[in-house]
């Protein structure tokens, strides 16, 4: 009876650790693969924004690198990971 009791003492943190993975860590890891899949879809003639925001238009593609044209002939080079996401109209 009482091993039991100990294992009825566990049964709320065990609820909790559930309750943590499924509104938390669950959540967070399809959204990290989501941003994975966006940043390797990227291509050439994408707007972006940075996480600076800057707003811009990808030019080319090297590898990680991105050529980015934030305005007319002015083009920056930064990595893939610096987008934020793509850049959409406001409708």
């Amino acid at each position: 009876m009482n091993q039991n009791a100990q294992f009825m003492q566990f049964i709320p943190l065990i609820i909790i650790m559930v309750i943590f993975y499924f509104l938390l860590i669950r959540p967070q890891q399809k959204q990290m693969k989501e941003r994975k899949v966006m940043i390797d879809a990227l291509k050439s003639g994408d707007k972006i924004l940075t996480n600076g925001g800057i707003v811009g238009v990808i030019t080319g593609l090297n590898g990680e690198d991105l050529e980015v044209e934030i305005a007319k002939n002015v083009k920056v080079t930064m990595v893939r990971s610096a987008v934020a996401g793509l850049a959409t109209p406001v409708k």
